[in-house]
């Protein structure tokens, strides 16, 4: 070894070029453990495109994919919860067989019992007929109607949303409950944690709720410290409103003001556009055993003396509906299943409303091939988005649809079209919280409505109608000259959609 200085530092210089070969070694391996781990473990129990997208993010980034995947590769909330529902869908199931089994109230062998037992099969709950539904597509009036409704109340009010803002658009609902409470009826509500959470005046919120007698809890919450943690941006999605069992409320509404107290929504005038459908009859039984199932599993609490079904002297009308529950707590996406079967049994006219349209593979070719297949099909979109990242993933599926078809209608801004319906022929209508993309077919707890009425269907077409007059339908021409630069962003946004 050379004892100069120039050998000296000629030795460091041999050591440190070692330690760097070493570490590149290391690094490579780890790469290449990363990349082979991600092979075998990405595609199991997910759809080939989700898969691929999520290899693809892991093989050019290793760290940051691994990292995401880590926090949002799992679409199923933790074991325990999954037990809970489980069980719970176990009780609600053996309760509801007796009765209802052998009262599938649609002829026999028809298409639409075959949807019947379906949404039995995989969401619990049973079709009930003699129900009476009416839409609400007025905002304030929508609300106005649930607070008229809570004020009857007189054993108790079951309450949950996804976002809850007590704030002047929504005082009266709120003071009603808080009377009611006042009252000594037992008012429930729930509110997704971080749907919430993040709205202007949450702490105001929780100090009003604080001082009243309302029980209430938030669903999902993220709270680390008491132990509480799952997949980040799960969350439950539904709009419920139950009074005694014997009126109900379902729709796409959440309780808060038009502009989401957004001051870019504020200054550029956008206020939400929603439908919001009441019920009256059995099935509000069937809205009341999803809310205390989600009651259950955030509070442990077993609801079983107040949620009854209503004894109604005769039956509220003719419209015969089925709930239909979905979300990660259900391996089998039930409101996908129902939305295709739909869907492919259209055999005039198919109707879609949808605020967030980002197809998976399956409900693509279902709405296209249906085009195709020369059903009238239309499709009602927002003409300006409200999430950069959604509404660009949207806007790429639009030229499969123009191709196939498919008649687009762009509501105009700065409103955003926040319904989620769609109808089929003159006698199926589908209303609830579930949007027409991936996130609420994995990720979102939805609650969904089928109704078959020729009366209800009727109802929905004057409100499919009235979008259309102030809509303008975009065509495959004007959408093909839009400028490369968004059609770049539209692809890359697509991908990005598939990481579920």
């Amino acid at each position: 070894m050379l004892t100069s200085p120039g050998g000296k530092d000629q030795t460091v210089r041999m050591v440190t070029a070692t330690e760097v070969s070493f570490l590149t070694v290391a690094l490579y391996l780890f790469d290449l453990a990363i990349k082979v781990v991600a092979l075998g473990l990405v595609p199991e129990g997910r759809r080939p495109s989700s898969a691929t997208a999520w290899l693809l993010l892991i093989l050019f980034l290793p760290v940051i994919g691994l990292v995401a995947f880590g926090l949002i590769g799992s679409p199923f909330v933790d074991r325990g919860r999954r037990r809970q529902q489980a069980a719970a869908g176990e009780v609600v199931s053996a309760a509801l067989t007796t009765e209802t089994d052998d009262l599938l109230p649609v002829p026999a062998g028809s298409t639409l019992n075959t949807l019947v037992v379906l949404n039995r099969r995989l969401g619990w709950l049973p079709a009930v007929g003699g129900n009476k539904a009416e839409l609400f597509s007025d905002y304030d009036e929508s609300i106005a109607v649930m607070a008229r409704e809570v004020r009857t109340a007189e054993r108790y009010v079951h309450v949950e949303f996804y976002i809850m803002s007590w704030d002047a658009t929504t005082n009266d609902f709120f003071e009603a409950l808080a009377e009611v409470a006042a009252r000594g009826m037992k008012v429930r509500l729930l509110f997704d944690h971080i749907g919430t959470a993040r709205i202007p005046g949450y702490r105001d919120m929780i100090k009003k709720l604080q001082q009243t007698a309302i029980e209430w809890h938030p669903m999902l919450p993220i709270q680390p410290l008491k132990g509480k943690w799952r997949r980040p941006d799960l969350r439950n999605h539904r709009k419920i409103v139950v009074v005694d069992g014997r009126v109900g409320f379902v729709g796409s509404l959440n309780m808060i003001d038009a502009s989401y107290h957004n001051r870019q929504h504020e200054r550029a005038g956008r206020k939400w556009r929603e439908l919001v459908m009441q019920l009256n009859g059995e099935v509000v039984f069937s809205l009341d055993i999803v809310f205390a199932t989600d009651w259950y599993l955030e509070t442990d609490e077993v609801l079983a003396e107040d949620v009854q079904p209503y004894p109604y002297d005769v039956e509220p009308g003719d419209v015969l509906c089925q709930v239909v529950p979905s979300g990660p707590g259900f391996p089998d996406e039930n409101n996908l299943r129902l939305f295709n079967s739909l869907i492919y049994s259209a055999q005039r006219r198919l109707s879609i409303t949808s605020p967030y349209f980002v197809p998976d593979e399956s409900l693509l070719y279902a709405i296209t091939t249906a085009a195709q297949r020369g059903i009238d099909v239309e499709l009602f979109v927002g003409e300006q988005g409200d999430q950069f990242m959604v509404h660009h993933a949207q806007n790429s599926y639009y030229t499969a649809l123009l191709k196939a078809g498919v008649k687009i209608y762009l509501y105009p801004a700065p409103f955003v079209l926040h319904s989620k319906h769609f109808s089929v022929d003159d006698d199926v209508a589908v209303i609830g919280s579930s949007n027409m993309d991936i996130r609420s077919f994995n990720l979102d707890f939805e609650i969904s409505v089928m109704c078959l009425s020729r009366s209800l269907t009727t109802a929905m077409r004057k409100v499919e109608d009235h979008y259309r007059s102030l809509s303008r339908e975009l065509t495959l021409a004007e959408w093909g000259r839009r400028p490369l630069g968004k059609r770049y962003i539209d692809n890359v946004m697509r991908l990005t959609s598939a990481l579920q």
